[in-house]
């Protein structure tokens, strides 16, 4: 399901940047602004602790980090 969103009262260098950054983009105004909406608003896939631990590089021994002396 979509929806429709009216925007009003933008100042037209607002309206004549988002014209022309969607034709810099190949796309019309109406369509960047939806892209932009999209970037700004779509939530980032959270990973898991455990996806996160495990993607971290083996950077070495725990003894190469223990900064005791004895």
């Amino acid at each position: 399901m979509t929806t429709r969103l009216l925007v009003r009262n933008i100042e037209d260098e607002i309206a004549l940047a988002l014209k022309q950054r969607g034709a810099a983009n190949g796309r019309s105004a109406e369509a960047e602004h939806r892209e932009i909406l999209r970037a700004a608003l779509q939530r980032p896939i959270r990973r898991t602790l455990v996806d996160v631990l495990t993607s971290m590089p083996n950077v070495g021994l725990d003894s190469d980090f223990d900064c005791r002396t004895a």
